[in-house]
C-alpha cells in the first residue's frame, strides 16, 4: 500500500476513534441525552421504591385563621354577636386537638351590670382577668367544684361568657373527659349535644379549669379561636334574657344572652324571645 494511502487511512481510524470517545463523554454530562439534569425535575420512577411525598403538600400546611387581638377589641355586646359561629380549639397535654363551634354566649357589661362579677367597678384577685386586655380568659369557679369560662371585652370589667358549642372534633376525648367529671350519670354513654350544652359543661369537655385564668386567648398555645367556616352566618340570632342570675333585678331580664335560633346545641330555649324575634 503506497505510503500516502496508508496515513489517510491511519487518520480516519483516529477521527472515528475520537468521534466515539466523544459520544461516550456526552452521555454522561448531565444535561445531555442519557441521565436528567439535576436542574430539572425527575418525572420517571424513584430507583429505590418507597413512600413519596406529593408536591402539593410539600409546603406549609394550610390551617383555619387564628383570631388576633383586633378580634376581642369590640364591646361586650358586639364581641357575644361576632363570638357566634367562631370555632373554640383546645390542645390537650397529649397532644389531642378538640374544637367546637360557638353557639351561645351571654355579654356582662362592667360596672354598671348588677349581674357582672365587676359591678361596682370593684376589682378584685379572682376578677382581675375581666380588667385585662380584651382576649383575656376570666375563668371562675362555681360551686366550689364547676369552672366557666369568660372573655374580657373592651371595656375595664366588661366580658363575655361561653355558654355552649358545638362539638366538631375530638368528640371521644369530650366524652371521656365529661365522664370523669359529671355526676349522677355514671355509666350512660352522653349524647354529642350533651357535650357542651352550658358553661360548666363546656369547661369539663375542653379540660378548663382555673389555670387557664388571665391567659391571652390571642397567644396561648392550648386554647385559641378560630374563624368559623363558611355558613355559619345562616343562622338567625336570638336576644334573650340572660340565664340564673335572678338577684340582678331588672338586669335579670336585659337580652344579653345570645344564641343561635334553631340549634340543637343550645343550653336553654327561650321561646318567647324566639316568637320576637321572628316577629
Amino acid at each position: 500500500m503506497p505510503a500516502r494511502s496508508a496515513a489517510q487511512l491511519s487518520r480516519r481510524i483516529g477521527q472515528k476513534k475520537q468521534r466515539l470517545s466523544e459520544a461516550e463523554r456526552s452521555q454522561s454530562l448531565p444535561g445531555t441525552a442519557g441521565t436528567p439534569c439535576p436542574k430539572e425535575p425527575h418525572t420517571g420512577l424513584p430507583a429505590t421504591p418507597g413512600p413519596q411525598r406529593s408536591v402539593y403538600f410539600s409546603g406549609p400546611q394550610t390551617l383555619p385563621a387564628r383570631l388576633g387581638p383586633e378580634f376581642f377589641d369590640q364591646p361586650a355586646v358586639p364581641l357575644a354577636q361576632a363570638l357566634l359561629g367562631q370555632v373554640l380549639a383546645r390542645r390537650l397535654a397529649d397532644g389531642t386537638e378538640i374544637r367546637g363551634r360557638i353557639v351561645e354566649t351571654e355579654a356582662y357589661l362592667g360596672p354598671e351590670d348588677a349581674a357582672a362579677h365587676s359591678r361596682g367597678g370593684r376589682q378584685t384577685l379572682r376578677n382581675r382577668g375581666m380588667f385585662m386586655k380584651p382576649g383575656t380568659l376570666y375563668v371562675f369557679v362555681v360551686y366550689g367544684m364547676h369552672f366557666c369560662m369568660n372573655v374580657s371585652s373592651r371595656g375595664d370589667g366588661a366580658c363575655v361568657l361561653l355558654r355552649a358549642l358545638e362539638p366538631l372534633g375530638g368528640l371521644e376525648a369530650m366524652r371521656q373527659l365529661r365522664g370523669t367529671r359529671r355526676r349522677g350519670t355514671a355509666g350512660r354513654a352522653l349524647k354529642d349535644r350533651e357535650l357542651c350544652s352550658g358553661p360548666s359543661k363546656l369547661c369539663q369537655a375542653l379540660a378548663i379549669d382555673k389555670s387557664f385564668d388571665q391567659r391571652d386567648l390571642a397567644q396561648d398555645e392550648a386554647v385559641w379561636l378560630e374563624r368559623g367556616p363558611l355558613g355559619s352566618g345562616r343562622w338567625a340570632v336570638v336576644a334573650a334574657a340572660r340565664v340564673g342570675i335572678g338577684y340582678a333585678g331588672e338586669w335579670a331580664q336585659k337580652p344579653l344572652r345570645f344564641y343561635f335560633q334553631g340549634s340543637p346545641w343550645v343550653s336553654v330555649l327561650d321561646r318567647t324571645a324566639e316568637q320576637d324575634a321572628r316577629a
